[in-house]
């Protein structure tokens, strides 16, 4: 069983146990459903599985929800209400250092998530939805029901009893059954969990769908014993924008089953990329770069300023690596390795981030090196990684250093590669030649700083793209109006806030109010 670290975050007078794990390019924070404990949740190999599937492409967040698992219980006869789970959440987010992030909501996590976005907007950047409904009686279970449910919680809360509710196919396993019962005591009293089951009962947040305004994706097991897919089908069908993807399988709890495909659905949705292909060794090109730190910034910035500009560089570099096809491979505060099928994308986005670094008061230093690497599951490995690390090494604050392999490779891209120096790698009997990257002259940005960014730098699509996002549309909003992809308009939305230095699509909307009046 792994070991991670449990912190707390403090709404008021509760304190919400959360973890996090991973150090992907994005923050996604996993919403539970019924209840929840965050270290016997480790013990299941399948639980396990599933937080290293996101968390190779996230900095992942889990949470006990109050009164379930490691966080404060409330008064058993109280009522704990979405709304109170919704500042939870804030809170937890603000614990983390989170800005911005995804949500993944299961099952009644669902509407927690639903709400979040649409009273957090700025915070929320996506909504996955596994196992939800919006209309607890409609989806999963009648009154006379959840009478019995609630009678057998009462009654043989702590023996598994609730396991043959959410996984037929795992309740005849006697071992996985006793394990069941454990969870059971360790997350929740009988009293406690009575409460939360009537909460559930209570969801009823249909007149909230229409108001979500970040992209979303509705994922179901079609088989679903707890949650009818109708539920789901509801959702998708009456949030503006969002798609609904249906699985094969009957277990209820997002970390059973076919867990490598819901992650796989997961990973797509948020990053726009598949899995990395496991097993064998494949050519890449690797781009290895180094945060050196924030550059002097304005008197008067504080820390929370501070996280938020380096959350709308996360952002927005993100948005340029779907753009060049980059796969982050490792993302922490110092170093971010990223891998890309052409050795001209990855020093092109290589220079795309040196300048968005700059308009963002960043120092970054930069290599790329293409070599083969073993790809195995989630990871990577091989001695061209070592020697992007090492070509990254030698660069100094805004170079981008190239491999000799590299420069030969992108000849015809329309790059320009001049001689810098040479460096002495294990493995190699001679030093290795490095050169500095840049654009061809003519293809060089002219740069007007500190001017007012002008609508003539888009084309006519992105100008269409600008004035959706200005009237609040998701990008799968957008997608649909326009007759496009989502990957396609992603990239146009990454075009337009870099083209017009704007940090968020907030500030794009802003940006075509000023102009719409001019």
């Amino acid at each position: 069983m792994r070991t991670v670290d449990t912190r707390y975050a403090r709404n008021g007078d509760v304190r919400i146990a959360y973890q996090v794990i991973g150090q992907g390019s994005l923050d996604l924070v996993f919403v539970p459903g019924f209840v929840s404990n965050l270290e016997i949740l480790w013990e299941d190999p399948g639980f396990a599985h599933l937080v290293k599937r996101l968390s190779a492409f996230s900095r992942l967040i889990l949470f006990d929800k109050r009164g379930t698992g490691l966080s404060d219980r409330f008064n058993p006869y109280g009522s704990p209400s979405l709304a109170a789970q919704v500042d939870d959440l804030l809170a937890v987010l603000n614990a983390a250092g989170s800005g911005r992030t995804a949500l993944l909501g299961e099952a009644d996590g669902v509407a927690v998530s639903l709400l979040f976005s649409t009273t957090h907007p700025q915070r929320t950047r996506a909504l996955a939805l596994y196992g939800g409904y919006a209309h607890f009686y409609g989806s999963v279970m009648q009154g006379q029901f959840l009478a019995e449910f609630l009678q057998k919680i009462d009654t043989d809360w702590g023996r598994g009893m609730t396991l043959q509710r959410f996984s037929a196919s795992r309740a005849d396993d006697q071992r996985f059954s006793a394990w069941w019962g454990r969870l059971e005591r360790l997350s929740a009293s009988p009293s406690s969990a009575m409460a939360l089951a009537r909460m559930s009962a209570s969801i009823d947040i249909r007149d909230r769908l229409s108001k979500v305004q970040v992209p979303t994706m509705v994922v179901h097991r079609m088989g679903d014993v707890h949650v009818n897919p109708d539920g789901g089908r509801f959702l998708a069908a009456n949030i503006p924008g969002a798609t609904f993807t249906g699985l094969p399988g009957n277990d209820h709890p997002i970390w059973m089953g076919d867990i490598d495909r819901m992650a796989d659905t997961v990973e797509e949705f948020l990053t726009g990329e598949r899995r990395v292909p496991s097993g064998g060794r494949v050519l890449v090109a690797l781009l290895i770069v180094r945060v050196l730190g924030a550059r002097q910034l304005p008197d008067g910035i504080n820390d929370q300023q501070r996280r938020e500009q380096l959350a709308n560089f996360r952002d927005l570099a993100t948005n340029l690596l779907v753009l060049h096809g980059g796969h982050v491979l490792n993302w922490d505060l110092e170093r971010i390795t990223i891998r890309f099928d052409g050795a001209a994308r990855a020093a092109q986005c290589a220079l795309a981030l040196r300048d968005l670094a700059e308009t963002s008061s960043l120092r970054l230093a930069q290599g790329v090196h293409a070599g083969e690497i073993e790809a195995s599951g989630d990871l990577a490995s091989g001695f061209a990684i070592h020697v992007a690390e090492r070509v990254a090494a030698a660069a100094q604050s805004g170079s981008v250093l190239v491999s000799s392999v590299v420069a030969e490779l992108a000849k015809g891209s329309g790059l320009r590669f001049v001689e810098s120096c040479t460096v002495d790698i294990d493995g190699f009997d001679a030093p290795v030649r490095l050169l500095s990257v840049a654009a061809e002259q003519h293809l060089e940005p002219v740069r007007h700083h500190k001017a007012e960014p002008s609508l003539a730098a888009l084309t006519v699509r992105e100008r269409e793209v600008l004035h959706l996002v200005a009237d609040g549309m998701s990008n799968a909003a957008i997608a649909s109006r326009l007759d496009l992809s989502e990957h396609t308009v992603k990239r146009h939305v990454a075009n337009m806030l870099l083209k017009l230095d704007l940090p968020t699509r907030t500030a794009a909307a802003a940006f075509s109010a000023r102009h719409a009046k001019a």
